[in-house]
């Protein structure tokens, strides 16, 4: 990928040689396109050579690195440090190397640091802000990920976004209290395909018959769910008829670690554009008017919307996609 201040993208160069093409004096193209005239005849000569190919970003690293520490060496630092459990200093003086070397090896293969490690055991014990990997099931319904989201309630007429704050605030001493819109979510992990309810509360009762109605619905698009995964909250973790509802479907239940909500990252992605595209995404003049244009949002999100992760797809496409493959 060009950086930032590159003066030309693929698509310019190819403009640039096109135009040296028709026989144009390189100076005359490079002034024009505000480059120097080294860099027009460099992308010329790459175009002559390999055509359009050539006129393609490359990479800046070096094709070879012969100075780089020895695979066996590497090896040997890794081993000490899972043995001893010691620092870059500790470490070099056992393997014979400097402990700057040290330090690149365990940056390279991503080894933690020792103090989000515990002491006694070497397990890593400090949340970090990524999941050591991207991971993706390998078909619709593997796992789903649930989650609540929870929304201020419109008052009749329209609140801040609709009035302004300056109208609105002359109701505050009023302390009139409208409540919150609990909005249960599920996803699938490999389809994003979604489903969602909105509820007064989050309560281990509620979440269990959504779990039953969100299984209904993906069984509509031939999709069995195996597995949930979600948050610590009360109502999925200590819940009665959470639990046996899940059972009673034939659900696994799983959890995220503890203060790691990126582990059911999906969800809460899917919050979040909820949010964007949804609630907030114009001034409504009550709460019954927002919550009716849900269902015609999701059904955009799931057959209309192209999704990032998934290479631009739509959610349905990738579950006919799948459904294809087993069928």
């Amino acid at each position: 990928m060009s950086h930032a201040n590159a003066r030309l993208t693929p698509a310019g160069r190819l403009i640039m040689v096109e135009r040296i093409g028709t026989g144009r004096p390189v100076a005359h193209v490079a002034a024009e396109m505000g480059v120097s005239r080294t860099t027009a005849w460099r992308w010329w000569r790459r175009f002559q050579a390999e055509g359009r190919a050539g006129l393609v970003d490359r990479p800046s690293t070096a094709r070879t690195h012969p100075r780089r520490t020895p695979v066996c060496v590497e090896t040997r630092v890794r081993i000490a440090r899972m043995l001893t459990r010691g620092g870059p200093l500790t470490i070099a003086r056992v393997v014979g190397v400097p402990a700057s070397t040290v330090g690149r090896v365990l940056a390279r293969y991503r080894v933690p640091l020792l103090r989000e490690c515990d002491p006694v055991t070497g397990q890593v014990i400090r949340a970090r802000r990524r999941s050591a990997n991207r991971y993706e099931h390998p078909h619709p319904g593997s796992l789903i990920h649930v989650d609540v989201k929870k929304l201020g309630r419109i008052p009749d007429g329209g609140g801040w976004r609709a009035l302004g704050r300056e109208a609105t605030v002359a109701h505050k001493h009023k302390k009139v209290l409208i409540g919150y819109d609990y909005v249960h979510a599920a996803i699938d992990d490999h389809s994003r395909l979604a489903y969602a309810e909105i509820h007064p509360d989050e309560k281990g009762t509620t979440a269990a018959a959504f779990l039953t109605r969100a299984a209904a619905f993906y069984a509509d698009h031939g999709i069995r769910i195996e597995r949930v995964i979600s948050d610590n909250a009360f109502a999925y973790r200590n819940s009665r008829a959470f639990r046996e509802t899940a059972a009673g479907l034939g659900i696994i239940q799983k959890f995220i670690r503890p203060h790691c909500p990126w582990t059911n990252g999906k969800v809460e992605r899917f919050n979040r554009t909820l949010a964007t595209e949804w609630a907030y995404s114009q001034p409504w003049n009550s709460n019954p008017e927002r919550a009716a244009a849900l269902p015609t949002w999701l059904q955009h999100y799931n057959l209309e919307r192209p999704h990032l992760g998934i290479d631009g797809l739509t959610p349905i496409d990738r579950v006919n996609n799948a459904l294809g493959q087993y069928s």
